[in-house]
């Protein structure tokens, strides 16, 4: 009844009873329709807050009412099902509505969307259309603006390509003229590079020039069709420039022409190079040029065989260093390149090995002057690196320069090398100008890289062009600097050619620069100091001369030291242009005029000869007239005791030192000797002669693991007790087991090779004595000598000896033995303060102070000593000293002195009487008849 109350006018309370519900009920039809067709989404609030109270009756429950009466169950859950629509109702609808709004606000926004699609649309085909229109335009400015730009950019790249090469124009037209007259000479030219290339590198400077231009150039120019040539042809124009001439420099290799030239040809030639490099001065700059990828073996070495058949297969480069007069047979397929497989193997031995093209190997042997066997000369280039006196005087002023002012020594390395790098740098840019320039194509206006790599070029050559300004200045200061420092360099390279000549007097004398260098520097170190620069100079000049002197005399024979000195004086002197050529050549080679009569009695026919070719130099005219004239003043002169003390009569006496030598060779050749030293006395000092020997403990001083010690042997000494006492001082002996002392003979080769191996390897010091008697075995000892000075203990020492060859010219001892070593004589000194000091240098200050009547015993000491060297210096006189050539030695002193020092020690009383009446030197030596 609450349900179907119409408007929310809901019946009281007493109006909702059962009569009335019955009376509702009563139109059954209606009832049902209503129930059915309830307007149950139009319920008013007031009726379902009314109905809501009843449904909080608990007794309101379908299932409740379900035992009474099933329509009424049915009605109760109608109304409950009423209410619980209409509470959905009440949420729902309001979304509902909400839903149908945004519906319609959804179709009226896509209705305007379309619209705007539309009208979009159409203006973004206007766009379309606009925007075509603009690219079109904008296009045809833009390649309009472009063809602008690119002839602009034409004009200014042909304005800088025009002022950039400007500056070549003329340069290059007398190229083009030079390349169009070298098409005629060009083969004349090839012809005598290659000849050069060839022939001349196994030659020294001259003997180079003399075969360019003394033989070959007329030789080719008389022939009925002479061969067109370059005029003036420089062989190194045709083989390198002055950018690769700087890279060697920079690399180490000394500046000489010659130098450059022997770079040119081991570069440039097709052969296998063999470098004949003495002074280790090629093989230096190989190393310094290749590197790390070079590969250095020796034939000494076990696996030098693998190595190269390494560098073969791999197309490296090998250096085959300090090779002797023959190779191993086993590298003549290398040598002569024997290719087998169409040139893709090489066989060596048994084994085939891929030939890689790009394979090189340089050959090198210390050498001086080798003699090789015509297949090598013929398979290989000989290539003279032998030091030249301009090459070595550059090199030793650096080292000059180097003591005394290492500041200019740096800087002046400095500039060198950059003055190099600045060679390399510009024709590095013009290579890569021309190189662009002939590979251009089309329009050359369009190449800009072609046009800025120009502009850098002229830009970094007129940069180097100041800087070149500014390093010439700096250069002539430093210059003018080491200038002045030059004679010590002068005299050195000097000394040294004068000591690499001595080999024709005996083949045992052999020295190298690097151990020349060594003396050198030492000698440098050692001068004495001075505030000027003049006295400083006049100081290392004089130690240099010395300490080479000393250096050099401690290993000739006493018969050869006066002749060397009188060469250092010699060629001392004509260096510094105090004597003449024309006087020196006359001193020493004596053109007597043959067939001519002397008209005094002092002189014979071939001295009166020696006047009058004399005479005939402007110095010495009428020469020969004095003599005839003034002949009593004259003989008193000539048969003078010691003429080389004395005034030259009349205004002889005012003539120079060599002119008053000349005319003592002519006068009194038997006192030439005695001149001869006179001279050097009066021109490098007293030292010179009456120098006494280096001690050993000296000479010690200089040796290594690497540089042994070399005794030339003499007849009644024994320098190895010299060894043995320094060997004791310094803990070397046979007792401790570190001392080995090898005699050699037959069977004694393996005995010394073992001694060496153990001494390098654990630093002990070995002797082999008499070397020269197992010649055949010394290339394996020259072999081995190197294997340990490689590897040796620092404290490993090497002591040789060796017996003289008869013949001057002839020596067994290899070359290699010679100059690696410190060599030693040990003949009796010369001369009577030189014997003094020599036998007196044999006792030491504890010998001295031994006996108990100390001052005796030194005075006749003294007495013995002085004894012992007029016996002694009475041999050189022959058959007029001593009719029989008795060998006084050191021992017959030491057991002189021994006598004496028993007799002192057992007398109270001295008796000088007794002393010089007993048994002396002499006594044990000479025969009672003679």
């Amino acid at each position: 009844m609450v349900l179907f109350s119409k408007k929310g006018k809901i019946p009281p309370v007493k109006a909702r009873g059962w009569k009335e519900a019955k009376q509702m009920m009563g139109k059954v039809d209606q009832f049902l329709s209503d129930l059915i067709n309830y307007d149950k989404d139009n319920i008013h609030p007031d009726v379902v807050k009314a109905v809501t109270e009843y449904l909080k009756i608990p007794d309101f429950s379908p299932e409740k009412i379900m035992s009474k009466s099933a329509a009424a169950a049915g009605l109760c859950s109608w109304v409950i099902n009423i209410l619980k629509y209409y509470d959905v109702f009440v949420v729902v609808e309001p979304k509902r509505k909400a839903l149908a709004q945004a519906n319609k606000d959804l179709s009226d926004a896509r209705g305007r969307l379309q619209e705007l699609n539309d009208r979009l649309n159409t203006l973004e085909r206007q766009l379309g259309t606009l925007r075509a229109e603009f690219e079109e335009a904008t296009n045809a400015k833009l390649k309009v603006q472009a063809e602008a730009d690119a002839t602009t950019t034409m004009i200014d790249l042909a304005n800088r390509l025009v002022n950039g090469l400007a500056s070549e124009n003329v340069r290059w037209k007398e190229l083009v003229k030079e390349y169009n007259k070298s098409i005629v000479t060009l083969p004349g030219d090839v012809l005598l590079v290659t000849a050069f290339m060839s022939y001349v590198g196994c030659f020294t400077k001259k003997y180079r020039t003399d075969l360019m231009y003394k033989y070959w150039r007329p030789f080719l120019n008389d022939l009925p069709k002479p061969i067109p040539m370059t005029e003036g042809l420089d062989p190194l124009t045709l083989l390198t420039d002055d950018a690769k001439i700087a890279q060697w420099n920079n690399e180490g290799l000394p500046t000489d022409t010659m130098s450059t030239e022997n770079a040119c040809i081991l570069t440039n030639s097709s052969r296998w190079p063999l470098m004949i490099d003495p002074q280790l001065q090629g093989i230096k700059w190989i190393k310094n040029k290749y590197g790390d990828d070079l590969y250095v073996v020796r034939l000494t070495q076990k696996t030098y065989l693998d190595t190269i058949e390494k560098c073969i297969s791999d197309g490296a480069v090998v250096l085959i260093e300090n090779i002797g007069e023959t190779l191993d047979a086993v590298l003549d397929p290398v040598l002569g390149r024997v290719l087998i497989k169409k040139g893709k193997v090489i066989k060596i031995g048994d084994k085939e090995v891929d030939y890689d093209p790009n394979f090189r190997m340089i050959l090198h042997t210390k050498l001086a002057n080798p003699h090789y066997k015509p297949e090598i000369q013929a398979q290989a280039t000989l290539i003279n690196f032998t030091v030249t006196p301009d090459g070595l005087e550059e090199q030793l002023l650096e080292e000059v320069i180097k003591a005394e002012r290492p500041d200019l020594a740096a800087l002046k390395a400095s500039l060198t090398k950059q003055q190099n790098d600045f060679k390399i740098i510009l024709k590095n840019c013009e290579d890569n100008l021309l190189y662009r320039l002939s590979s251009a194509t089309g329009n050359i206006l369009g190449d800009v890289e072609l046009v800025l790599n120009l502009e850098t070029t002229k830009k970094t050559a007129t940069e180097i062009a100041v800087k070149v300004q500014e390093a010439k200045i700096t250069s002539v200061q430093i210059d003018e600097a080491r200038e002045q420092y030059r004679p010590c360099a002068a005299r050195a390279s000097l000394l040294y050619f004068v000591l690499n000549d001595l080999n024709r007097i005996n083949a045992i004398y052999q020295f190298s620069l690097k151990a020349f260098s060594v003396v050198f520097k030492d000698a440098l170190f050692r001068a004495k100091p001075a505030e000027k620069l003049k006295d400083r100079i006049v100081n290392l000049l004089d130690n240099i001369t010395f300490s080479v002197y000393m250096y050099t005399a401690r290993g000739l024979f006493e018969r050869d030291k006066l002749i060397f000195t009188a060469q250092m004086a010699f060629q001392i002197l004509l260096q510094l242009k105090e004597i003449e050529p024309s006087e020196l050549d006359f001193l020493l080679r004596f053109p007597s005029v043959a067939n001519v009569v002397s008209p005094v009695e002092f002189l014979n026919n071939v001295c009166w000869g020696g006047i009058v070719a004399l005479s005939t130099m402007d110095e010495f005219k009428s020469l020969d007239k004095d003599l005839e004239g003034s002949a009593k003043r004259w003989r008193k002169f000539v048969d003078s005791e010691c003429p080389e003390k004395e005034k030259f009569p009349g205004e002889w006496k005012n003539k120079t030192v060599l002119q008053r030598l000349c005319i003592m060779r002519c006068l009194r050749p038997d006192r030439m000797t005695y001149a001869v030293s006179c001279f050097i006395e009066e021109k490098l000092g007293t030292k010179f002669i009456a120098s006494r020997s280096v001690p050993f403990e000296k000479s010690f001083e200089e040796t290594s693991s690497a540089t042994p010690t070399f005794f030339i042997l003499s007849a009644g000494v024994n320098p190895l007790k010299d060894v043995e006492l320094l060997g004791s001082k310094l803990g070397f002996t046979f007792d401790h087991k570190n001392f080995h002392s090898v005699s050699l003979g037959q069977g004694q080769e393996i005995v010394a090779e073992n001694a060496m191996d153990i001494a390098a390897t654990e630093g002990h010091w070995v002797i082999l004595q008499n070397i020269h008697l197992v010649q055949k075995w010394l290339p394996n000892l020259e072999k081995k000598m190197e294997q340990c000075a490689d590897t040796g203990n620092e404290n490993y020492r090497l002591y040789l000896s060796a017996e003289p060859s008869s013949d001057p010219q002839t020596c067994v001892i290899p070359q290699g033995i010679l100059e690696s070593s410190i060599k030693i004589t040990n003949e009796p000194p010369t001369g009577m303060f030189a014997n003094l000091h020599k036998a007196l240098d044999n006792f030491s200050q504890e010998t001295l102070e031994m006996s108990s009547k100390e001052a005796e015993f030194k005075v006749i000491l003294f007495a013995l000593c002085y004894f012992h060297a007029v016996v002694a210096e009475r041999r050189k006189f022959g058959p007029q000293g001593w009719n029989r050539n008795y060998p006084f030695n050191v021992g017959d002193l030491t057991i002189s002195v021994n006598v004496l020092y028993n007799y002192l020690e057992n007398n109270q009383r001295v008796s000088f009487k007794k002393i010089t009446s007993s048994p002396s030197i002499q006594s044990g030596c000479l025969e009672p008849d003679k």
